[in-house]
């Protein structure tokens, strides 16, 4: 064999897996395309696909104006109570419930669904009304003008009463949901507030 043959037959070997190489690439990128378009969808994307329920609807839509309400309690603590344990359990309560409202706003948004607006978290607003735990504006009123140990047991009785209701409302998400982030954020809501439950029982009891 000659060494012309010999270096014919070498190129065509280079230029076979060259093309080979191509078309490889050719269709890994397709698969990648397909793969970007269904199995990692974004948040948003998959929020509308069919992937939450009525149910995940009304547990988000009432429980941003819960939280707020919460919210709207904890940080008259700051100002106004007595007891150092009062203020460390309304600040965490803070920290908990602001990132909560943000994300099921974020859901809502995605799902096009009306987001509450703000000021809608009193028991007298229209909607409000029936909803589990929520303080009428007589409470809130009454909480805003008290001071010190008043304070503290007010807070404390009223908040317990609130989680109540927001546990009771995650309990219905719970076992009714079909969108597994608010389902999950349901668990959690449950097991944190009747931790905190307990905790400002046994503030009030000691007091």
């Amino acid at each position: 064999m000659t060494i012309r043959t010999l270096t014919r037959r070498a190129a065509l070997l280079a230029a076979t897996a060259a093309a080979s190489l191509a078309l490889a690439a050719c269709g890994g990128g397709d698969g990648a395309a397909h793969a970007g378009h269904g199995g990692s969808a974004s948040p948003a994307a998959s929020a509308t696909a069919g992937t939450h329920n009525a149910q995940d609807v009304t547990f988000a839509q009432g429980m941003i104006p819960h939280h707020r309400q919460a919210l709207e309690m904890a940080k008259l603590a700051d100002g106004r109570a007595s007891s150092a344990r009062v203020k460390d359990l309304a600040a965490r309560i803070e920290k908990a419930q602001d990132p909560e409202i943000r994300t099921m706003t974020g859901w809502l948004t995605a799902w096009g669904e009306q987001v509450p607006m703000a000021g809608m978290d009193h028991s007298g607003h229209a909607g409000m009304t029936g909803m589990a735990g929520m303080m009428s504006d007589d409470d809130m009123a009454a909480l805003r003008k008290a001071t010190g140990a008043d304070f503290d047991r007010r807070f404390l009785s009223l908040m317990v009463e609130h989680h109540r209701g927001a546990v009771e409302m995650a309990g219905t998400e719970k076992s009714g949901g079909a969108y597994g982030p608010a389902r999950t954020m349901a668990g959690d809501i449950v097991r944190a507030q009747n931790a905190e439950i307990l905790e400002m029982k046994r503030i009030l009891g000691g007091s």
